[in-house]
């Protein structure tokens, strides 16, 4: 299984939406050097306010630009960065990935699948109907995630656009992924 970067953002501080860049650089125990949630213990501010000492799960937000021609269909207009993801992909169904899959983005660069981003309210301040678009259910009632995965970053590296993404799948039994 093979995918490229479409897309890299960071922004410096708390905000919900990131700046694209020509480059950012994964920091291995901490995440995007600069960004407003790199961190060993949780930068989120909700989860900041439970327990501050908390391990960051998500150090890195990834998000499948196949996504972003789905909501257009349903008239929403967004671009890489735009609800906070880090990296941008294409070519990777990044919600079937089981915890632990290793992401091998550009030349050097490890993240660790930890699980999804679970949606909250602030997408519907960026877009209105935006939270109810990213959820779905299954057949038989199981709630679906759609807001891309998260991840925590092993090894270091600089990741750029166009970068290729190689996946090493954790051995068996697996898990799938779960809000985090």
């Amino acid at each position: 299984m093979t995918g490229e970067v479409l897309a890299v953002a960071a922004r410096s501080g708390h905000h919900f939406s990131k700046t694209p860049q020509r480059a950012i650089r994964l920091v291995a125990g901490l995440g995007v050097a600069g960004d407003g949630h790199a961190g060993a213990t949780v930068k989120h501010r909700s989860r900041v306010a439970k327990d501050p000492g908390q391990p960051n799960l998500r150090q890195v937000h990834l998000l499948h630009a196949e996504l972003f021609e789905d909501l257009a269909g349903q008239g929403f207009r967004i671009a890489p960065g735009d609800i906070g993801e880090n990296v941008t992909t294409r070519g990777l169904d990044l919600l079937a990935l089981p915890t632990g899959t290793r992401l091998h983005l550009g030349g050097s660069a490890v993240v660790e699948v930890t699980g999804l981003r679970n949606p909250c309210v602030q997408l519907d301040r960026f877009q209105t109907g935006l939270m109810h678009a990213l959820l779905d259910k299954t057949s038989d009632g199981r709630l679906i995630r759609k807001a891309g995965i998260m991840g925590i970053v092993l090894e270091d590296g600089e990741v750029r656009p166009g970068d290729p993404i190689a996946v090493a799948l954790p051995p068996e039994p697996r898990r799938a992924l779960a809000p985090v």
